[in-house]
């Protein structure tokens, strides 16, 4: 079957999508251990190209640089969150965060090359103004199948024991930004399916239809494997009910050859018994001709009587054939229901077998992960606790800020920081640094200061949560200039 073109294209997370793509050893020791959609013996298979023109091949890098030229070009800083506005109708309207480097997955053939998906990228360039900043192929990506592929799949091979289905694919990163404005590049839904046909006729793949058409979503990498999974499991369970359905067929027709049975074996002692009383009656037919007629009469009667009486054996004896035939076709009926029992019962404890090796898979890695990210957890409290405790010892305005917090969080009937409170905070927050990152990081310090300081418990975290994050974020300055403004 001839594979469809696809790209799908989404705001790339810098952080995580470089050790993805190039599948660093840290990024491959933390995969699942059962590598359910990556054969590391095909990785060597993997291709990538860097953009020379962009110097770091770090994302986080380049990201940073966009929201400096940004800032430059515009004289406003990159809305990089979501937010929201009043519309002209005066509804609340959600305006989506800028999203500077996106990435595209794009669906290749086995034989596709890293030339091929170059020519791909720089014809977005020309058409878009979108300029591709890395490429990676990967060919070590599909899903395991439950057993043997089905008859006319050619991409399936096996790997060991298993068969295994790929996901040949590439991604490739895209500077979405017009560096010349300092603006987002905009493509509309036209755009996107002129850019899908692009890929068609660069890749020599077969069209697929748009979105649009099928009301299909795009399925992440793990949906996809969960939802082929779905697919394989129903193919079992119809197999189980067509086997069932046999068995139930069988069971009737041996019912039937029973009832048969059963019959006949009626009829059989009725004509014994029709026999027997037949006996009976020459028995005595004989005894009254001895005594009435003679022996003429006698060896006639007889005669009659003897030949009908051979005749109803005769029948008895067809009749007891059939019975064994009947007989021997509900053994071997029992024999073919037994081994289809057999059969179905085998199949059921291996699928649960497997079912039940998954599932305490996935609780073991689950509780490995949960093990590791409160130990994690527990460690950076702890480094924390000794942060702030050398503090609370060794600086007047960091034990000041903290007493602060503690003291307005605990006042039931204080809703906000006064003047005096948000100098203290600032004066700590200006310890760390004078840019914002270094003021969030201080502010979060501080509060968790605070709060092993203070003891707080669950309304006093979230009301000291929410006024520090407002001294950080600029809101008491905003609300101050408002107040300078409405008094003059």
């Amino acid at each position: 079957m001839a594979i469809k073109s696809s790209i799908h294209i989404k705001p790339c997370k810098v952080t995580s999508s470089g050790p993805h793509n190039r599948r660093t050893a840290e990024y491959m020791r933390n995969i699942d251990k059962s590598k359910i959609y990556i054969v590391p013996e095909l990785t060597a298979n993997n291709e990538q190209w860097i953009n020379p023109g962009f110097g770091n091949p770090d994302l986080q890098a380049h990201y940073d640089y966009i929201k400096r030229m940004v800032k430059e070009k515009t004289g406003r800083a990159m809305q990089e969150k979501e937010r929201e506005r009043k519309g002209k109708n005066g509804k609340i309207v959600k305006v989506a965060g800028c999203s500077p480097i996106r990435e595209g997955v794009l669906l290749i053939r086995p034989d596709t090359t890293l030339a091929d998906v170059k020519k791909f990228g720089e014809e977005c360039q020309r058409r878009w103004g979108i300029t591709p900043l890395q490429i990676f192929l990967h060919k070590d990506e599909g899903h395991w199948l439950n057993g043997q592929p089905e008859a006319g799949d050619r991409e399936s091979f096996q790997v060991g024991e298993k068969w295994f289905k790929p996901n040949y694919h590439a991604h490739v990163v895209f500077d979405w930004m017009n560096h010349d404005t300092g603006k987002s590049r905009k493509l509309n839904e036209e755009d996107m399916t002129e850019m899908q046909s692009l890929a068609s006729d660069i890749l020599l793949m077969e069209r697929g239809q748009s979105k649009s058409v099928t009301g299909k979503e795009h399925l992440e990498r793990n949906d996809f494997i969960i939802e082929k999974q779905k697919e394989e499991m129903k193919r079992l369970d119809a197999t189980r009910q067509y086997r069932e359905h046999q068995l139930e067929m069988a069971n009737q027709k041996m019912q039937e050859a029973e009832n048969i049975t059963l019959s006949l074996i009626k009829e059989v002692h009725q004509k014994e018994q029709q026999s027997e009383n037949l006996d009976r009656a020459i028995s005595e037919k004989r005894s009254k001709l001895n005594r009435e007629k003679g022996s003429e009469l006698l060896d006639a009667a007889v005669g009659w009587a003897t030949g009908k009486s051979k005749a109803m054996k005769n029948k008895i004896e067809d009749l007891r054939r059939e019975i064994v035939t009947h007989e021997e076709t509900i053994e071997r009926l029992q024999c073919k229901i037994q081994t289809m029992q057999n059969d179905h019962h085998r199949e059921r404890m291996e699928l649960e077998a497997k079912h039940l090796s998954e599932l305490n898979r996935r609780e073991a890695a689950h509780t490995e992960g949960t093990t590791r990210l409160k130990n994690r957890i527990l460690w950076q409290n702890h480094i924390i606790g000794c942060l702030g405790f050398l503090l609370l010892k060794t600086s007047d305005i960091f034990r000041k800020a903290v007493h602060t917090v503690i003291r307005f969080a605990r006042d039931y009937y204080k809703p906000r920081f006064d003047t005096e409170q948000v100098s203290d905070i600032k004066s700590a927050l200006n310890l760390f640094g004078n840019d914002k990152q270094s003021h969030r990081a201080a502010g979060n310090f501080l509060y968790i200061t605070a709060t092993q300081k203070g003891k707080l418990d669950n309304r006093e975290q979230i009301k000291a949560r929410r006024e520090v994050d407002n001294v950080v974020e600029g809101q008491y300055d905003q609300q101050q200039k408002r107040g300078f403004s409405m008094r003059r």
